[in-house]
């Protein structure tokens, strides 16, 4: 080493040294700030963003979106959601798989979020609720769907479309009624036909 790479040493370390020093010196005066948890837990102001644990969303009846499709089951890096599923029967007599129990460990989950961001159908989220200490690691499995199934009501047939009214059927015309012919009476019928045909020795007569 020369005297040229031995001041540049030197000159670079003092450098270093004094960036650390800034640092330092900057939070010596910064106001200190201290929480005063569990005293101030009613205050806290948690960001929306923060991932605390897994849980279902259901509606204002109680219903939830999992369709059992089990994408964020496959999706999970470390196998931390396990999906039941069982099979029912439908009304119109077909058969359609349903979620039984949906089972999340929060003690293995890494919070990485594959799973509410694969979700198809918008079932599942993370809540900001830190305060998860247990006592037993038992305690970290949870069953999500922890409120009773509702079956949701058969749809209703749809209603069939009024049918067109039929054409009023015209009122058939009247035939014009035939005068009726009499029977006549051999005898004049007879005459009759003799006074119309002429034999032909009349004509030479005449």
């Amino acid at each position: 080493m020369n005297i040229k790479e031995y001041f540049s040493s030197i000159f670079t370390g003092a450098h270093s040294l004094i960036k650390g020093m800034e640092v330092t010196g900057k939070e010596l005066f910064t106001k200190k700030v201290t929480e005063q948890y569990p005293e101030n837990r009613a205050e806290l102001e948690i960001p929306e963003r923060f991932r605390a644990t897994l849980q279902f969303i259901y509606d204002e009846e109680g219903y939830h979106k999992c369709i059992a499709c089990k994408t964020c089951e496959r999706n999970c890096p470390n196998g931390t959601i396990q999906i039941i599923t069982r099979m029912v029967d439908l009304p119109n007599g077909k058969k359609k798989m349903k979620l039984d129990k949906y089972m999340y460990d929060l003690g293995s989950c890494t919070f990485c979020g594959l799973c509410v961001t694969s979700c198809p159908t918008d079932a599942i989220k993370f809540s900001n609720d830190f305060e998860q200490a247990v006592f037993r690691r038992e305690a970290l499995l949870k069953q999500l769907n922890y409120l009773p199934e509702k079956e949701k009501p058969a749809p209703e047939p749809a209603a069939k479309p009024a049918a067109a009214p039929k054409p009023e059927a015209k009122p058939a015309e009247k035939e014009e009624a035939k005068p009726e012919v009499k029977p006549v009476e051999k005898a004049e019928a007879a005459e009759l036909a003799q006074t119309d045909v002429q034999s032909p020795n009349d004509n030479k007569k005449e």
